[in-house]
C-alpha cells in the first residue's frame, strides 16, 4: 500500500476522533489498555522509541515505526507528530495491514 493511502487513512482516523498523540498521553492510555496500535515516526529519538516499545511490548500493544514526524503531523492536520495511538480496533487493524503490506 503506497505511503499517502496510508496517511490519507490516518486523517480518516484522527477526523473520527481515534487518534491520540503525545508521548504521556499515549502511555498512560497504553497502562488502561486503550490503545489498539502505536505508530512512532522513523525520526524519533533513541529514548522515546526505547520508553514507547518496551511498554507496548509489555502490554502486548502492536507497534510500527512509519512516515516522518511532519508526515504524520499533517495527515493529522496537526504541527509535527512523532508517535501517534489509535484507538479503535478496526482502524487498527486496517492500519496494520496497510503498512504491513
Amino acid at each position: 500500500m503506497n505511503k499517502s493511502n496510508i496517511l490519507n487513512f490516518l486523517g480518516l482516523a484522527m477526523r473520527a476522533g481515534k487518534v491520540k498523540s503525545g508521548e504521556s498521553v499515549i502511555l498512560t492510555e497504553i497502562k488502561k489498555r486503550k490503545v489498539s496500535l502505536v505508530i512512532l515516526s522513523e525520526d524519533a529519538s533513541a529514548r522515546t522509541e526505547k520508553e514507547i516499545s518496551q511498554k507496548c511490548e509489555s502490554y502486548q500493544v502492536p507497534l510500527r515505526i512509519f512516515g516522518t514526524r511532519e508526515e504524520l503531523g499533517q495527515a493529522l492536520g496537526k504541527s509535527s507528530r512523532v508517535n501517534i495511538a489509535i484507538m479503535d480496533n478496526g482502524f487498527a487493524k486496517k492500519l496494520l495491514s496497510m503498512i504491513d503490506e
